[in-house]
């Protein structure tokens, strides 16, 4: 019955989950909206090898059942706790989430944005062809928005 006691203290197995989470949180949020849509293969390494990376830093020398059950318990209370933050006060939201980032506005690419976003016009125009339109149709576009789950959005104007 050993596998079922945690091997490390009680409040090292809430604690490493809760610094994990918040440092996962700053960092996703650092990296940007484009990252989460539109994965690269890159990408996909990335996100594979730093949830390796990261469980020693989880769940410390303890390989206890009973360990694994506390830190994943944490885990999604905290998921669960930040979730109703966010939707009882909208502010936080914009904090911790962003906002959604305009990259065509009136026809015209705010290159600034995507700059900011790392997105190339050739993502752009890829994003476009998914909505139907051609790259030359682009002043047609009244609004294009990159979200916040990393879908581009298009606003076409009024014929």
């Amino acid at each position: 019955m050993d596998f079922l006691i945690p091997q490390v203290s009680l409040l090292e197995k809430i604690v490493r989950p809760l610094v994990v989470y918040l440092f996962l949180l700053i960092a996703f949020r650092l990296a940007g909206k484009r990252e989460l849509g539109q994965m690269t293969p890159f990408d996909l390494i990335v996100l594979l090898t730093i949830s390796n990376v990261l469980q020693n830093a989880m769940i410390g020398n303890d390989n206890s059942l009973g360990g694994g059950i506390v830190g994943a318990l944490m885990l999604f209370v905290l998921n669960g706790t930040l979730s109703r933050a966010i939707y009882r006060f909208p502010g936080l939201a914009r904090i911790l989430e962003g906002e959604a980032t305009t990259l065509i506005r009136d026809g015209v690419i705010v290159e600034p944005n995507l700059r900011r976003e790392v997105m190339t016009i050739e993502e752009l125009q890829r994003a476009l062809r998914k909505h139907g339109l051609d790259w030359d149709e682009v002043t047609r576009v009244q609004q294009a928005l990159l979200e916040l789950d990393g879908t581009v959005t298009v606003h076409l104007k009024e014929p």
